[in-house]
């Protein structure tokens, strides 16, 4: 018996809920390269390797290695891919390489805008949680969408904002370049974390899920119950 050959190059690109999400990773996380067929992720995060992989079918091993100078140095995943039919399609649905400063909106299927936006989240996002001081027992918690580019954190606000009627709000600092932080505090971020995570089979960044979930369990809230009580 003859060793197998390699696998079929991608003929076609079709969005479901994996694929979307694995858009959501390559808008923050991942790059476009220049030379118009290949792509690279950049995690630390194994995990994120292996979802991005497990989505798009990627065979590629990634590579693990050291950045920043010497006595500061961090470890991360790279995973580069070659995927011309991928790389054309991202660019008609408004990627770029060298995308940072500026993305803007992307063309995501309504039906899959959340596992997409999980995507963006889990690459870029951030969730925090603390007890105010300045009330007793009052314990507050945000959940944060990061962007350098305005148009496209502004596209993420008015596209949330179309589906689930809810505005948040934007921050940046006065620096030129800055960061753009698109914020939504304790009722509106359960609205929002609750079709992220629509059940337990759903898939993400386990880490990060599991200190959602942890600091909601604090206040006896939960993931993806309806009507659930928010004045604790």
């Amino acid at each position: 018996m003859g060793t197998p050959g390699p696998k079929p190059r991608r003929k076609e690109v079709l969005w479901s809920a994996d694929f979307a999400y694995a858009v959501g990773l390559i808008t923050t996380d991942g790059n476009l390269s220049p030379d118009g067929r290949h792509l690279i992720l950049v995690s630390k995060d194994k995990e994120q390797i292996e979802n991005i992989k497990e989505c798009l079918g990627i065979t590629a091993n990634a590579s693990y290695k050291a950045s920043g100078s010497k006595g500061n140095t961090n470890l991360y995943y790279r995973l580069q891919w070659g995927d011309i039919t991928l790389y054309t399609f991202l660019l008609s649905i408004g990627l770029t390489p060298n995308k940072s400063l500026t993305l803007g909106p992307l063309i995501v299927p309504d039906e899959y805008f959340f596992d997409f936006l999980r995507g963006i989240f889990d690459g870029d996002g951030c969730f925090y949680s603390y007890f105010d001081p300045r009330w007793k027992s009052s314990f507050m918690f945000y959940m944060t969408f990061t962007s350098a580019s305005k148009v496209h954190i502004f596209w993420l606000r008015e596209t949330i904002e179309r589906f689930l009627d809810i505005r948040g709000h934007v921050t940046t600092g006065k620096q030129m370049n800055s960061i753009y932080n698109l914020k939504y505090a304790k009722k509106e971020s359960m609205i929002v974390l609750n079709v992220l995570y629509p059940n337990k089979k759903t898939r993400c960044l386990k880490r990060k899920r599991l200190k959602i979930e942890t600091a909601l369990s604090i206040v006896g809230l939960s993931l993806s119950k309806e009507g659930v009580n928010l004045t604790k």
